[in-house]
């Protein structure tokens, strides 16, 4: 077994949770959160998170808006919709669930 591919599914499973965290606190740019999850320390490329944002955008749970930019062209920032917001406290739930038994398993075990 490959270590590596078990941690690329890890990451995986947990980026779209992130995404979420992040555009909790405020609407953000793409390469604005690219480099958030850099600085996390989950790298991700624009064509990981291109379709992501999309997927997200059309099940509903993130919208978007043209802002202009004082370089070049406009800028696509992406937000959280209402539907979005209830989706991340249902992922926050299940991850707190998730690391309590992960928690316990190791303490116990």
């Amino acid at each position: 077994m490959n270590a590596e591919n078990v941690k690329s599914q890890m990451r995986k499973g947990v980026l779209e949770y992130c995404i979420l965290l992040i555009l909790e606190k405020e609407p953000a740019y793409t390469s604005d959160i690219i480099q958030k999850l850099q600085e996390a320390k989950l790298i991700v490329v624009e064509g990981t998170l291109y379709p992501l944002l999309t997927r997200l955008k059309n099940s509903g749970l993130l919208s978007y808006q043209w802002i202009e930019s004082t370089q070049g062209p406009p800028r696509k920032y992406y937000k959280l919709t209402q539907d979005g917001e209830a989706f991340l406290k249902e992922l926050e739930n299940s991850w707190q669930e998730l690391n309590d038994t992960i928690n316990h398993i190791k303490e116990n075990f």
